[in-house]
């Protein structure tokens, strides 16, 4: 269950279509597109149905709306403002990168949020781009040029090596989380990074023979 008074949206109430949305979120995440009236958003929002008409013309519109928020506001990961020790070595900013994205995994509101863009990715095209811009090819962009600046590590292509880090992350966050992989077969968080890591550097993998737990 969602919390009653997201974080995803300002914490101060200061006008009627911020009031909206902060109703709108609960009942869009927890019911999907189809299954979200105006009449739940009105009622969740303590507002009536034609203030919502007359701030967003509709649910189209206030979906819109709200997924842009929450890729914005909420959902970006912001490299640029997170810690990461660019100066030491290669494995430990990989594991920091890795441990940012992985991080999402804790967070129920953003596990719901991956389920909405998923299926409403047909309908809403342009909000999953949206989402692949400000989150994962930031991703894509810092680990990038991370791995350029450090020929070193003689990777025959880093772009292509940079997709393969960011995707398996992303691919591990759904499979485990948004597809319940972790009830039929869960892997270890730290496992996972620590082979990831080592994989992308072409090292031998940390504790080859552990097995996966829950």
């Amino acid at each position: 269950m969602l919390s009653q008074h997201s974080d995803s949206l300002s914490p101060a109430v200061t006008d009627k279509p911020e009031q909206i949305l902060r109703g709108a979120i609960q009942v869009f995440l927890q019911h999907g597109y189809a299954g979200t009236s105006m009449d739940r958003v009105a009622a969740e929002a303590g507002v009536s149905k034609h203030t919502i008409y007359n701030h967003f013309q509709g649910k189209e519109g206030l979906f819109i709306a709200l997924i842009e928020r929450l890729v914005l506001h909420r959902f970006d990961i912001e490299f640029p403002n997170c810690e990461l020790p660019l100066d030491e070595s290669p494995d430990r900013v990989l594991r920091r990168i890795a441990e940012i994205f992985l991080g999402l995994m804790d967070d129920p509101e953003y596990i719901a949020f991956l389920r909405l863009m998923i299926a409403e990715s047909g309908r809403f095209p342009d909000l999953a781009q949206l989402y692949m811009r400000q989150v994962v090819q930031e991703g894509d962009q810092v680990v990038g040029q991370y791995l350029r600046s450090h020929p070193q590590l003689k990777l025959a292509d880093p772009e292509m090596t940079t997709r393969v880090f960011i995707g398996a992350l992303v691919s591990f966050i759904l499979g485990q989380e948004v597809l319940h992989e972790k009830h039929s077969n869960p892997i270890d968080k730290q496992r996972f990074v620590e082979n990831l890591v080592a994989i992308v550097l072409g090292q031998a993998a940390a504790n080859p023979g552990s097995k996966t737990v829950a």
